[in-house]
């Protein structure tokens, strides 16, 4: 139905840019691409350029295709996402001056993302052709992005969430068990606690509080011309000192000393409001007193939901907050399921940053959520 509608021939085609990481699962995202998601995608009408991110960095083409694009689609996993992301001057780009919209289309083994914009399916393709479908749709929401900059690294943003702690240590090691089937989850688990018991992360916690949030601009349909484009970039220019947030004075900060299993931040991403007036991030420091067969049970449920906050944790709402780490701490941070070197960072929330299409039955669940 969506392919036999006409396109009246004054109408410009919408360009699409796709990129596809065919590494994702395990090999066979390039083949679920090809059958399943774009077959719609032409039908549709779109003009689609596919770039393959076949080694790492490939993404960079972004920035050359961007003043030629009306929409970014994502075909791969958290780690198509993050390469992606990570390209400098994307989220500038893509947020202040064009609003490019972008569509994920789930290929790979871990998709956080698709618990958000799409409904559970019953099968792996019903799953793709739905978010294709959804991205066609034009319906999106808002999310918010994490910035995490290190000392001297360049920033790393973030989507889902940073994690720091033993059950993410111990989820690294699960496919050394895959001999084990159904219980390599456990096993890792397990093997794990042999380590000196209890395990703890220390560090110091600096943070401030969630901000009120501005008004919302009105969704743009379509892409606006080129000579609005490039006002909007002057004026921004021109304009800029008037948009710079005022400095919050050092006495604002709250300073807390962390001991913990595991020490999350993450978006709020995962339980969307439409309607809420602050913007701010999750930070759960999970308590160290955990019992072994506590540790080994509360691992498999965070198999299910890894920025879970269980029963028990300091949670706190924060905008912007400093994690210092003691000299000499080892280990890894988890960032949107990729592992980074452990080591001070500042985390600060980009509220709204992108337009992510989704299924339009879950923005209306959202809206429907935030009446009641």
């Amino acid at each position: 139905a969506f392919g036999n509608q006409l396109i009246p021939a004054t109408t410009p085609l919408k360009k699409a840019t796709v990129f596809l990481n065919p590494a994702a699962c395990k090999g066979k995202a390039g083949n679920l691409f090809e059958k399943n998601a774009a077959p719609i995608l032409h039908l549709s009408g779109l003009d689609v350029t596919v770039v393959k991110t076949d080694y790492e960095g490939q993404a960079k083409k972004l920035l050359e295709l961007m003043e030629n694009t009306d929409l970014i689609i994502i075909a791969g996993g958290d780690g198509t996402v993050q390469e992606v992301l990570q390209e400098p001057g994307l989220l500038r780009i893509i947020a202040a001056f064009s609003k490019i919209p972008i569509g994920f289309i789930p290929l790979g083994k871990t998709c956080s993302l698709s618990h958000t914009l799409y409904p559970e399916s019953t099968s792996q393709v019903q799953h793709i052709t739905n978010a294709t479908l959804a991205i066609l749709k034009g319906e999106t929401v808002p999310l918010d992005v994490l910035q995490i900059k290190g000392e001297k690294e360049r920033p790393v943003f973030a989507v889902s969430g940073l994690r720091w702690g033993s059950y993410r240590d111990a989820e690294v090691k699960i496919s050394k068990y895959w001999y084990l089937g159904p219980l390599k989850t456990k096993a890792a688990h397990f093997f794990s606690t042999f380590k000196e018991w209890p395990q703890r992360r220390q560090a110091a916690l600096m943070y401030l509080g969630p901000t009120e949030r501005p008004p919302e601009e009105p969704e743009e349909k379509c892409r606006p011309p080129f000579y609005v484009r490039l006002y909007r970039r002057i004026r921004s220019y021109c304009f800029c000192s008037k948009g710079v947030p005022q400095e919050v004075a050092p006495e604002d900060w709250e300073k807390l000393k962390v001991s913990a299993i595991e020490l999350s931040i993450a978006t709020r991403n995962r339980q969307l409001d439409l309607t809420r007036t602050q913007d701010f991030m999750d930070i759960c420091i999970e308590a160290e007193c955990v019992s072994k067969g506590q540790f080994v049970y509360r691992g498999s449920q965070k198999m299910r939901d890894p920025l879970m906050c269980p029963e028990g944790s300091q949670c706190i709402q924060a905008s912007r907050c400093i994690l210092q780490l003691p000299k000499g701490t080892e280990g890894s941070f988890g960032i949107d399921n990729e592992e980074y070197e452990a080591m001070p960072v500042e985390v600060k929330l980009l509220p709204r940053k992108l337009r992510f299409f989704c299924d339009p039955r879950m923005r209306e669940q959202l809206l429907q959520a935030a009446v009641q």
